[in-house]
């Protein structure tokens, strides 16, 4: 009875249909291999298959995409800039590269959950605006 369910946590651990959270400090990035502990721009996608994959900025999450054109990602997040510590879905995100916020590997790039709280960062520190989809045409260029 035991032996069951520990094999049943296990399937439910293994299984589970939500990314594993990052945690700040001790995870390393998938792609760039460092540590993640800026909890302001770091990012988070899933595969269809349920493996959660880590990275410290955003700027490594969109060139390891680029790389994987074949996988299936069920979930991609990225910090809300003006809520540390929380995920938002990348594709309902409006994002800002601005010299006035600096990200973890230089590219000044940050997320805000809706256009407005990004428009207002700009208006304070500059920079250009872009919806996921642009973002991804402006880091192919």
């Amino acid at each position: 009875m035991k032996n069951l369910l520990l094999l049943t946590l296990f399937f439910a651990i293994g299984c589970s249909t939500s990314p594993r959270p990052i945690s700040y400090g001790e995870d390393m990035c998938t792609y760039c291999k460092m540590a993640i502990v800026d909890n302001q721009h770091a990012a988070l996608a899933m595969t269809g298959k349920g493996k959660t994959l880590k990275f410290d900025a955003i700027e490594c999450l969109i060139p390891f995409l680029e790389t994987q054109p074949e996988t299936e990602f069920k979930v991609i997040t990225v910090n809300d800039y003006l809520s540390p510590g929380d995920m938002i879905p990348a594709e309902e995100s409006t994002f800002l590269i601005s010299q006035s916020i600096p990200s973890p590997m230089g590219a000044f790039l940050s997320a805000f959950p809706t256009r407005d709280q990004a428009l207002t960062a700009q208006r304070t520190g500059g920079g250009e605006i872009y919806t996921w989809d642009e973002l991804l045409i402006h880091f192919k260029q």
